[in-house]
């Protein structure tokens, strides 16, 4: 990014190669539409070109690149307030052979009931879930993505594991 930001454009596409997938698994754990995780990964790197200046190469660039992706996010969630982050009619997870068709559909089944979990987090849980569990992110990482101490982040992890543990298992009983 330092390269990029004194004027080596090329090496855009490299950190778009890198980050691309990560990003957009960022964005479909948050929003569960494809379409519009692609659209919102394509604002990203816009803005990291446009806001190049602001890398200072000091911390980490994957932390200064998710400040990015939860700005996008954010405004996207501003710009159309019927934002609906999980649609869980959407999901679809396709197995891959080998598995017997009623381990299969609870499979599908238990894949929903998470999904729909995840909804019915708040979006500050939901986001801690994503970035460690999803993107493997440290807390520490997490902790400057968000703007909070690494304390406050475990405490939400916590928190939000266990919300998402007693949602999906009342979830399963219905």
């Amino acid at each position: 990014m330092l390269r990029v930001k004194t004027g080596d454009l090329d090496k855009m596409g490299l950190l778009f190669e890198r980050y691309n997938r990560p990003l957009f698994g960022f964005f479909y754990h948050m929003t569960h539409k494809a379409d519009l995780s692609e659209d919102l990964v394509q604002n990203v790197f816009y803005r990291m070109l446009k806001y190049r200046h602001t890398f200072t190469g000091d911390g980490e660039f994957r932390t200064w690149m998710y400040h990015l992706a939860r700005n996008v996010l954010n405004d996207s969630v501003k710009q159309n307030r019927s934002f609906n982050f999980y649609d869980v009619n959407e999901v679809a997870d396709r197995l891959e052979g080998g598995i017997r068709a009623d381990e299969s559909l609870e499979r599908q089944q238990e894949n929903a009931i998470l999904h729909e979990a995840m909804g019915a987090l708040s979006p500050e849980y939901r986001e801690v879930l994503i970035l460690s569990r999803f993107q493997e992110m440290k807390y520490d990482e997490i902790a400057k993505v968000l703007n909070i101490n690494e304390g406050t982040v475990k405490v939400r992890v916590h928190r939000a594991l266990g919300e998402l543990k007693k949602r999906f298992f009342t979830n399963e009983r219905r």
